[in-house]
């Protein structure tokens, strides 16, 4: 039993699995944490009651402000960068039960100080909460089933990974109607219903993450699906040949796919995590609260589908062809949004981000395989984990730029409707820039193999 652990039950020993086992049975354990982690993507639709915890109904003075309440958010997605990085080495050396064990923990821990923090108005505990506790659940619970899937699934690096990472996009698909369901049940005079809302998630997730914990297993290391045999594969990028952890950070490689999943995440997280206010302002005579939370749903939908469909297709593009397409597409995409709000097409708006959250949920499910055709698989649960700081600036950078350009817009006399056209413009640069890194990645020099 690793020392690293005090209870049996969380030994990496005991979840190795016996021999026949079912490798497809691996995936509802991943999709037990990630489709309950994946709520963060729902948070959107406790922005605007959020700043109504005074006034119930309407907002008062000492409410807290939509630009506010974005740190908590931001700070989320930074903690689960940092986390990971840290948490994907200790990953490879514990085994995913013991990381899923503890993101369950502090997942569900983060919403109960967050209740807390409503209840006595104290935004700093919402920041603690939710943004510290609960960004290193989520990180923790990330990376835990990913290396563990390619593993399962030598055969089929790019499924593996959406099977991994599909459960997170489609948490809001649960995590926004369910939200908006409690907060409508639990409102009354004295209350809109947020803090029990935190309350009732954190014990529900709380056990659906301890269930996949406990369900998780891993193959021996020497373990091949049957009848598969090693081959090299036709896309030049793909190499046998591993990297060590702390090589990788040597390698101009690890660097540019850091920009190219900063740059995608940057442009996509901003208008996700504010979708439900963004879609209410755009068409406020068509998106009603219980409508835009449909909308974040639907979101969910795609970026969950996306994680798998494009993850999989990647396994016949390559992963340097995925990427291009996801910033091509994704350019001319962006760019359409703002004409959306002036034609007043509401089925030209939802059409376009339904395209981008799928393939911002496929950036993130392909990048894993991504790292693993250029670096090789030993390892690559750590350096996931570390190439996911590039998550945690796109969290600052993304909200940052959608919030305050917002704001900037709104008090230069920009209406509300038309406050985000400057923002798409930017967000349509950033993916040009991703295009031109994924144009510089090639396969690492051979100094740098093991």
């Amino acid at each position: 039993m690793s020392k690293t652990t005090s209870l049996p039950l969380l030994s990496k020993t005991r979840i190795i699995a016996k021999p026949g086992y079912n490798r497809w049975l691996a995936a509802p354990s991943a999709l037990a944490v990630h489709l309950c982690i994946g709520q963060v993507y729902a948070f959107s639709v406790f922005n605007l009651p959020l700043t109504k915890v005074l006034g119930i109904t309407e907002s008062l003075p000492d409410d807290w402000t939509l630009t506010t309440l974005g740190w908590i958010f931001s700070l989320a997605i930074v903690f689960l960068g940092l986390s990971a990085a840290f948490a994907g080495k200790w990953l490879e050396k514990v085994g995913p039960r013991v990381t899923m064990f503890y993101a369950a923990l502090c997942f569900s821990g983060g919403f109960f100080i967050s209740a807390a923090g409503i209840w006595s108005h104290t935004i700093g505990l919402l920041y603690l909460g939710y943004g510290v506790l609960g960004g290193i659940g989520l990180g923790l619970g990330y990376v835990s089933p990913v290396s563990t899937l390619i593993k399962w699934f030598p055969d089929r690096r790019g499924m593996a990974t959406g099977l991994a990472i599909m459960g997170f996009g489609g948490g809001a698909m649960i995590g926004a109607p369910l939200s908006v369901m409690l907060m409508k049940h639990f409102s009354s005079a004295t209350s809109n219903g947020v803090a029990e809302t935190f309350v009732s998630l954190g014990v529900l997730y709380l056990i659906c993450m301890l269930i996949g914990a406990f369900s998780i297993r891993i193959p021996e290391d020497d373990w091949l699906p049957a009848h598969y045999t090693p081959t090299t594969h036709a896309h030049k990028l793909v190499t046998k040949h591993p990297v060590h952890i702390d090589q990788v950070l040597k390698t101009p490689q690890f660097y540019l796919l850091w920009l190219v999943l900063c740059l995608n995440v940057t442009a996509g997280i901003g208008v996700l995590g504010q979708a439900s206010a963004m879609s209410q302002e755009m068409f406020k005579d068509y998106f009603t609260p219980e409508k835009a939370a449909a909308f974040v749903g639907l979101l969910s939908l795609f970026n969950m589908g996306g994680r798998f469909f494009w993850s999989t297709l990647s396994d016949y593009l390559g992963r340097k062809n995925t990427y291009f397409t996801f910033f091509l597409l994704g350019c001319i995409l962006y760019s359409i949004v703002p004409y959306t709000g002036q034609l007043h097409n509401v089925l030209l708006f939802i059409g376009c981000y339904a395209i981008i959250m799928s393939m911002y949920g496929g950036g993130f499910s392909t990048i894993p395989a991504y790292l693993a055709d250029i670096f090789g698989t030993q390892y690559v649960g750590a350096i996931h984990g570390r190439l996911l700081t590039a998550w945690a600036m796109a969290g600052v950078a993304g909200p940052v730029l959608v919030n305050y350009l917002r704001e900037s817009q709104i008090a230069q006399g920009v209406p509300k409707a038309d406050a985000y056209n400057m923002t798409m413009h930017i967000m349509a640069a950033l993916l040009v820039v991703g295009f031109l890194c994924n144009l510089a990645i090639t396969p690492v020099d051979k100094k740098h193999h093991i």
